[in-house]
């Protein structure tokens, strides 16, 4: 089948059903319930955006002759690379990047571990044909995802096969003749219970050794799977109006934890089964981080771009942007945005094929970008928040304005030097919910730990950077220095 709707994807949850609590009871239909009505309408613009402008969002299938969706394409040349790239940032641009696990984001991970497979024949071959076959099913079906990577934070001095409980994390409980058994909890789904299926991988920054092989599993499963349960975070969507909440309203994505009670998963949806080594080297050896890190620094730039309009919007509506002090901060916003910009140029330019023929982009540019964007992000609102001051403090509703007592008063008293009180406080209320709002805090804790913790991350870039030239080079230019060495033997 082509590519889905957004009425296609609202049917499909319809109908499956999913296992979803939140706020202490069972959502009976996600698509209407509060906490999840409003995401799910701004994920269905993005499937609908797909036909709106087919000539960028969709491509023919190499096996059905279907348009499919242009988020799973797999580029085989530097324009390739950049024509999903804009796919990536025209689907970001709806949401100002801040819908973090929009789509985009697991269909590149789909797609490289789908193509790259030798790895995962290293066990049997039955699982590179298993992740070749999921990438094209995933494809011709529009499956939406989430994931799951992470154990629970018990005990984080101890290997899981350490912990005092170590069953209540993720782990492989017996392999059948047609499929396997796992049970136990796992951290942190977004947008889980709003998409079609989980993806079930291992971190990206934790090691696991040979004893914690049963908890080293990659696997993907509908989300309606028996014994299958999401428990949700509470909602950041109060549903207020637009006006009020203008992303919390809508882009409110939600992180869940996941219970596996004994669920059941065919062994042609397993692509790890109980093998430490495998899950240790996924991501990196079938370039899925890499193709992941592309979308990420893509979408990062667009919440940059965003983050800037939003910054300079309020300088000039409150006549700030002649200071000396502001102009330098909206400086950093924007040498950060070209900075961005510069990394994913240099990937995509300086792309090459692998070995599985895939255009893939240069790590070393992602790789850098993705470690310093947590750095600085936190950075980036607390500029916008500094700006904004008290204006960010006393600011009405929409209803205010429609008070017949108060509107005029409010109106008049929060005039700026360009719009009248309504539009000003339409764009604090902007501000205050990417920085001060529930959802504008937890955006900035979720980039911080976008991909794990940024410490360590940070070490495992220190021990992974190619340090012996920089080094070589000072050697060198201390050897050229002329000198006479002092004989030290006779003293």
């Amino acid at each position: 089948m082509p590519a889905k709707t957004g009425a296609e994807y609202k049917e499909r949850l319809q109908k499956a059903n999913n296992n979803v609590y939140i706020h202490g009871e069972r959502v009976e239909d996600p698509t209407t319930h509060p906490a999840f009505k409003n995401v799910i309408d701004s994920m269905a613009d993005l499937y609908d955006l797909q036909y709106e402008k087919p000539e960028k969002m969709l491509y023919t299938s190499p096996t059905t002759g279907n348009q499919v969706g242009m988020t799973f394409y797999r580029p085989e040349t530097i324009d390739d690379l950049v024509k999903r790239r804009e796919a990536i940032q025209e689907w970001a641009k709806t949401s100002g990047g801040m819908l973090g696990r929009s789509p985009d984001y697991l269909n590149a991970e789909v797609m490289a571990m789908g193509v790259a497979n030798d790895l995962f024949a290293e066990d049997d071959p039955m699982f590179a044909e298993n992740a070749r076959k999921y990438y094209e099913y995933a494809r011709e079906n529009d499956v939406s995802l989430t994931h799951t990577l992470i154990h629970p934070q018990v005990n984080r001095q101890k290997a899981q096969h350490e912990q005092s409980d170590a069953n209540v994390a993720l782990h492989l409980v017996e392999k059948q003749e047609d499929g396997i058994i796992v049970d136990g909890a796992r951290l942190l789904a977004t947008q889980g219970g709003i998409t079609d299926e989980i993806l079930v991988f291992p971190s990206t920054v934790k090691q696991a050794g040979e004893k914690d092989d049963p908890y080293s599993l990659a696997f993907v499963v509908p989300n309606n799977a028996p014994g299958l349960k999401y428990i949700s975070r509470e909602s950041f969507d109060h549903g207020k109006s637009e006006w009020d909440h203008p992303l919390s309203s809508r882009f409110e994505e939600g992180d869940a934890i996941v219970y596996f009670d004994n669920v059941f998963v065919p062994w042609e949806k397993v692509f790890v089964c109980g093998n430490s080594s495998i899950c240790n080297r996924t991501f990196l050896e079938t370039n899925a981080v890499v193709h992941m890190s592309h979308q990420v620094v893509a979408k990062n730039v667009v919440k940059t771009e965003f983050l800037l309009g939003v910054v300079l919007k309020l300088m000039d509506a409150i006549g700030i942007d002649q200071f000396q002090h502001v102009q330098d901060k909206g400086t950093e916003i924007m040498l950060a945005l070209e900075t961005m910009k510069s990394h994913l140029f240099r990937a995509e330019q300086n792309a090459s094929l692998d070995k599985w023929g895939t255009m893939t982009p240069d790590f070393e540019a992602l790789n850098a970008a993705r470690n310093w964007y947590p750095r600085i992000y936190p950075r980036l609102v607390e500029i916008l928040r500094i700006l904004g001051a008290s204006g960010l403090m006393g600011i009405p509703t929409e209803a205010d304005f429609h008070n017949e007592d108060i509107g005029h008063l409010v109106n008049r008293g929060l005039q700026a030097k360009n719009l009248e009180g309504y539009e000003r406080v339409k764009l604090f209320r902007l501000a205050w919910d990417m920085t001060m709002s529930a959802f504008g805090s937890r955006q900035m804790h979720y980039e911080y730990y976008f991909f794990g913790d940024p410490v360590k991350m940070g070490m495992t870039y220190f021990e992974q950077y190619d340090k012996e030239p920089y080094k070589k080079y000072v050697e060198d230019f201390l050897d050229s220095v002329q000198s006479s060495k002092p004989d030290f033997t006779n003293i």
